[in-house]
C-alpha cells in the first residue's frame, strides 16, 4: 500500500507581491516618476489656461465688472427711450433673481470697457444700486468680446435688439444715419444692408425712407418712437417737399410736451384745411359757434395702427376710435378704463 505524503498548509501572503527595493528602503518614488508627475501636472495647467484665455478672447466667458468701468455711450445707441413699466418689470427680475442674461462688451484701451449690447439690463442695474446701496448691484456680469471691426459692434447691437425690443422704424432709421455720420459705413445704403441684411427687402426700404425724417427732424422731434409707420412715410413726402421747414417750424412753435400733442402737430400738417365760406353778399358779420357745435377734427395715429379723431366743442365734443383692432376686448378694456376713471 502506498504511503501517503503529508501536505504542508497554504501561504496566506504567497500571491502578495514583494515590496519594491526602493520603497522596502523607504527611498520614496523613483525620480523618473516625479519627473513624469511634474511634467504631466504643468501640461494639464497649461492647456487650462489656454482654454480659459481662448474662452475669453472669442467672448465665451462671463466675467464681473464693476459698473462703473463700462463706457454705456461707446456706441450710438439705437434705443432712444424705454418704457417706464418695462423697465420697473425688468428691476423686480434682478432684484428677486438677479442678473440671468450678461451684457456684452469690448474692452478699451483705458481698462474700461465699451458696452455694444445691454443697455437695458446696465440701466437697471445702476439704479437699482442707487435705490439699494447692495453691493450685489455694483457688478454686471458680461461677455467681454472682440469685434473684429466698428461695423461688426453696430450689428451686434442692432442684432440683439432686434431680438429682444420691438424698436420703431425711426429708432432702427437714427442707428444707421449716425452710423453713416460716425464713418462706420460709408454711404446710407451700405448701413441699411450692413446693419439690417436679415430683414425683408420691403421692410430696409422703409427704414431708408425714415433717414430722410432723421436727417430734417432730429433735432425738433422730442417723442420721435411715437410716429406710426403710414404717418412717417406721409411725412417723409413733406420733407423731400422743402427739406422739412415747414415740419420743423410747426414743431417749435407748438413745443409739445407728449407724444399725444406732438401727433397732433405732425399730423395736422397733413390733413388739408378747409376754405373759410364767403360771405353772402350783404351779410353782416359771422356769428360765432353755437355753444355744444362740434368744431376742427384732430386725427392721432396711435400705436398698433389705431387712428383716434377728436372734434372738440364748447359743450363737450366727440370722440372716435376706429382700425382693425378696434374688438370687443379693446371696448371692454375702454369701458373698464372709463369706469375706473
Amino acid at each position: 500500500m502506498a504511503k501517503r505524503k503529508r501536505l504542508t498548509p497554504a501561504q496566506g501572503d504567497y500571491l502578495a507581491a514583494s515590496p519594491a527595493p526602493a520603497l522596502a528602503a523607504g527611498l520614496g518614488p523613483a525620480p523618473i516618476a516625479a519627473v513624469a508627475g511634474e511634467a504631466a501636472s504643468a501640461a494639464a495647467l497649461a492647456e487650462l489656461s489656454g482654454a480659459m484665455q481662448a474662452a475669453r478672447d472669442e467672448g465665451r466667458l462671463i466675467e464681473a465688472l464693476p459698473l462703473d468701468s463700462i463706457a454705456s455711450g461707446h456706441l450710438v445707441r439705437d434705443r432712444i427711450r424705454f418704457d417706464d413699466e418695462e423697465m420697473a418689470a425688468l428691476m423686480a427680475s434682478l432684484k428677486a433673481r438677479g442678473q440671468q442674461t450678461p451684457i456684452e462688451v469690448v474692452r478699451l484701451a483705458d481698462g474700461r470697457y465699451g458696452l455694444i449690447s445691454g443697455w437695458r439690463r446696465l440701466t437697471a442695474l445702476g439704479r437699482l444700486r442707487e435705490e439699494t446701496g447692495e453691493a450685489r448691484f455694483a457688478t454686471v456680469k458680461a461677455l467681454v468680446t472682440a469685434p473684429d471691426s466698428a461695423e461688426a459692434a453696430y450689428v451686434a447691437m442692432v442684432e440683439e435688439n432686434e431680438i429682444r425690443a420691438n424698436l420703431s422704424h425711426y429708432e432702427r432709421a437714427r442707428i444707421a444715419h449716425r452710423a453713416v455720420a460716425e464713418g462706420v459705413f460709408d454711404s446710407p445704403r451700405a448701413a441699411l444692408q450692413g446693419l439690417y441684411g436679415s430683414v425683408s427687402r420691403s421692410k430696409r426700404s422703409k427704414i431708408g425712407s425714415f433717414m430722410a425724417l432723421v436727417e430734417a427732424l432730429d433735432d425738433d422731434l422730442r417723442f420721435p418712437w411715437a410716429i406710426s409707420e403710414k404717418l412717417g412715410l406721409a411725412l417723409v413726402r413733406l420733407v423731400e417737399a422743402d427739406g422739412g421747414e415747414a415740419l420743423r417750424r410747426a414743431l417749435r412753435e407748438a413745443g409739445a410736451g407728449d407724444a399725444g400733442a406732438e401727433l397732433a402737430v405732425l399730423q395736422g400738417l397733413l390733413e388739408p384745411k378747409p376754405a373759410a365760406p364767403a360771405p353772402e353778399a350783404g351779410a353782416g358779420p359771422a356769428k360765432p359757434a353755437a355753444a355744444g357745435r362740434v368744431g376742427e377734427m384732430t386725427r392721432y395715429d396711435i400705436t398698433g395702427g389705431l387712428v383716434l379723431r377728436h372734434w372738440p366743442g364748447a359743450g363737450g365734443g366727440r370722440i372716435e376710435l376706429s382700425g382693425d383692432q378696434v374688438d370687443d376686448r379693446l371696448l371692454a378694456d375702454l369701458k373698464d378704463w372709463l369706469e375706473r376713471r
